[in-house]
């Protein structure tokens, strides 16, 4: 059942600050779909800006279009 569940968080696509990164890749604040930043699964994602936000992982055809 803990696969299962890894699976599900790791399938999530917004997440807020101060939650584990659940799959590495791209990431953008919600706020600034401009500004991408790489995080590795596991990492704390943190503020943006010094302001709690969202963020929202991003495919590299989303960030290149």
């Amino acid at each position: 059942m803990k696969s299962i569940a890894l699976l599900r968080e790791r399938a999530t696509r917004v997440m807020p600050t101060g939650s584990h990164c659940p799959a590495s890749g791209l990431w953008s604040p919600e706020s600034q779909p401009d500004a991408v930043q790489v995080f590795a699964e596991g990492h704390v994602l943190p503020a943006y800006d010094g302001v709690p936000t969202l963020w929202r992982r991003r495919t590299s055809a989303e960030v290149s279009a």
